[in-house]
């Protein structure tokens, strides 16, 4: 799944291999190498991949169809928050509540 997502997200942002290459500071060949499936990026390489283009590891590798983190967080957030005391869990609920008037204040340039 890796060589598909990839290219795609590559094709996406209009960019070639080469500035891809330039960005991640490795080989155009190297880049070339991933697209194909004939190697495969390193963990660190592979972080610096999806940072690049603002999706997660599990996208690239094609275990989730979601590219962002907020989606995959969610999910984690449910499963942690089954584990949680009544009390721990209205503590997240307000903590998220404030991020949201914060990043609201924030779009409105308060």
């Amino acid at each position: 799944m890796l060589p598909l997502r990839l290219k795609e997200l590559r094709k996406q942002r209009h960019i070639s291999q080469r500035d891809l290459a330039d960005k991640l500071q490795v080989a155009q060949q190297t880049i070339g190498g991933w697209e194909t499936g004939r190697t495969e990026p390193n963990n660190e390489l592979l972080s610096k991949v999806a940072d690049f283009f603002g999706v997660t590891v599990d996208y690239l590798l094609g275990r989730t169809d979601d590219r962002h983190e907020e989606v995959l967080a969610a999910a984690h957030l449910n499963k942690d928050l089954k584990d949680m005391t009544p009390e721990q869990r209205q503590a997240v609920y307000d903590f998220i509540e404030f991020q949201k008037r914060r990043i609201d204040r924030e779009e409105d340039g308060e």
